[in-house]
């Protein structure tokens, strides 16, 4: 994911990640540039695309669910882990590589 709050694309992209894991997926969002700001604490409190679900709404379904949300660019913007949301992860590209060479699809 890319885009933040301010672009609707944000609440498509975890609508879609939440349908994937009722559909029985194991699914990560990896967020970069933008995003990042997605996952942080009280950022999307107030964000909803109608007639989607409110997108504070989609992402803790998604974590709830077991959704896992990784990011690697907290760190150029001087984020820490306390920033972000319970379930989200900093973690470089590779883990993303390491998760499609061991199979998963894109």
């Amino acid at each position: 994911m890319t885009k933040s709050a301010d672009h609707e694309l944000s609440s498509v992209a975890f609508t879609i990640a939440n349908g994937g894991i009722t559909a029985g997926l194991k699914v990560y969002a990896f967020l970069t540039s933008a995003a990042v700001d997605l996952v942080r604490k009280r950022a999307v409190d107030l964000t909803q695309v109608p007639p989607l679900d409110p997108l504070k709404a989609l992402i803790e379904d998604f974590v709830r669910r077991g959704g896992t949300a990784c990011t690697s660019c907290g760190k150029s913007r001087g984020y820490t882990q306390e920033d972000f949301i319970e379930g989200v992860a900093i973690q470089g590209a590779s883990a993303m590589h390491a998760r499609l060479i061991a199979g998963a699809a894109s």
